[in-house]
């Protein structure tokens, strides 16, 4: 007996890259919030206080629509997740490149072995190209193509 019921049909389901990236944002607005308050650096600087502040709050915000339009499917998401960490491994770079160990270890009241600082940021720069590989295997799974996130 053939059941022709609108409300049996299926949704096509999530694919497993798509649940990991969303849960992986998740994951990242969670850390960002958590780390209110603390120094940050960005693009070669380290930055306390208010500004510290500042860039913790926009950069959750971006963390946030990310995962939103994640679960969305987005397609414009898309384009930003790309943007957004080729964003990130600019500044990881940056900040390898720029601050040195002794003065992170002023801001943190430890000293800080280089060799750890460069393979902590290699170690950062390797998974922000893996993340980048899958949101591009993830491509074809936008499929919301409204231009509103809400």
């Amino acid at each position: 007996m053939e059941n022709n019921d609108i409300h049996n049909e299926q949704k096509p389901r999530r694919p497993l890259g798509m649940t990991l990236l969303c849960g992986l944002y998740l994951f990242f607005f969670l850390v960002t919030v958590l780390s209110y308050g603390q120094p940050i650096p960005f693009f070669g600087a380290i930055y306390q206080g208010p500004t510290a502040e500042m860039l913790v709050f926009f950069d959750s915000l971006v963390c946030l629509y990310l995962f939103l339009g994640l679960l969305k499917r987005q397609s414009m998401t898309w384009y930003l997740l790309l943007g957004y960490n080729t964003f990130e491994l600019v500044n990881t770079l940056t900040n390898l490149l720029i601050i040195t160990p002794s003065e992170l270890g002023e801001i943190v009241d430890e000293a800080i072995e280089s060799s750890s600082l460069l393979t902590g940021n290699i170690i950062v720069i390797v998974a922000i190209i893996l993340i980048y590989c899958l949101i591009l295997h993830q491509r074809n799974s936008f499929t919301n193509h409204s231009k509103y996130l809400f």
